[in-house]
């Protein structure tokens, strides 16, 4: 009789707004397990045009440069005090570390394999979970394990590669690439409410993509951009359009609405896509290891994401 809504009435309402915000969530999951997938093929076409830490460099001083002009232009609360220091720790562990190590790495191995060690993320993060004391259930934990089984199976069809010494420090990079991904993961779970986090990322890029330059241009590494071909600069656009702008937005909607475990599942999925226009574009060989470890990677991501869906995402 007052004009406000009955108590049902709003129950249905705030059901509604949950789950829409839920279904953009795992929308934004699935452009982010399907587009970084697509980045390794593109990293791969950028290192064979230039050094690895310079496309890494020039990547994330552009897409920086381009979040921190529109957020300045809309007049974004700028970070103080000690939110600083924490943008630069992300900016470390997801750019400077993360990306310019899993850049480098694919200087040396395939891009689909790239994408298979990024796949191993998910386990550190839920290690990373465990020692903070959260409680992992079982089917989750299966699911995971399940889904590393896969990522084996596909790596196995590689072991001869180990005696090449190239070879061997592109995994280390990669390898050491997902452990800082999922400390910067789970720290920007936590940080997300305290600042703007797409302002924050573009500092983020930013402050690594000057550092990386400037490691680049010191130790004498460098090549003029006249040099770069055009195959070279094709490829950076898209992984500062795609690559970093629209993913990374993405990237951080689904870990705000969703749980961390299940926001991590893309890096399953990464490796499938990176896998298959490996095998299209850049004629890397398809063989029964990937197929059927494909397939016991799909089970896993299955049993991860119907387990904590039916716990949290839905709630």
């Amino acid at each position: 009789m007052n004009g406000q809504p009955s108590y049902s009435r709003r129950l249905y309402q705030k059901k509604t707004k949950n789950i829409s915000i839920n279904s953009k969530a795992l929308f934004a999951l699935s452009f982010v397990s399907i587009v970084w997938g697509t980045s390794y093929l593109f990293s791969k076409q950028g290192v064979r045009t230039m050094p690895a830490l310079q496309l890494a460099g020039m990547r994330q001083l552009f897409a920086g440069s381009i979040f921190l002009v529109f957020f300045i232009i809309k007049k974004a609360p700028w970070p103080r005090g000690k939110q600083w220091f924490t943008i630069a720790l992300l900016g470390m562990l997801n750019f400077f570390l993360s990306n310019g190590m899993s850049t480098w790495g694919v200087k040396f191995i395939s891009s689909g394999l790239g994408a298979i060690i990024a796949a191993i993320f998910p386990l550190w993060l839920v290690l990373f979970l465990a020692l903070k004391g959260e409680r992992i259930s079982f089917k989750t934990l299966m699911g995971l394990l399940i889904g590393f089984t896969g990522i084996c199976i596909i790596f196995y069809d590689h072991l001869i590669d180990f005696l090449n010494p190239d070879f061997r420090f592109g995994i280390i990079l990669s390898l050491a690439a997902t452990i800082s991904w999922a400390l910067g993961t789970l720290l920007t779970k936590q940080q997300t409410a305290n600042f703007n986090p797409y302002f924050s990322l573009g500092f983020q890029m930013f402050l690594s993509g000057v550092s990386l330059l400037l490691i680049v241009i010191c130790t004498g590494n460098a090549i003029p951009l006249n040099h770069i071909p055009s195959i070279g600069w094709f490829s950076l656009a898209y992984l500062v359009t795609f690559g970093n702008i629209c993913t990374l937005i993405a990237y951080i909607y689904t870990l705000k609405h969703l749980p961390t475990t299940l926001a991590s599942i893309y890096a399953y999925i990464n490796p499938i896509v990176a896998v298959l226009l490996g095998t299209i574009v850049l004629k890397e060989p398809l063989t029964y290891y990937i197929i059927i470890g494909g397939i016991i990677t799909i089970l896993g991501v299955y049993l991860v994401n119907s387990a904590l869906r039916k716990k949290e995402v839905l709630q």
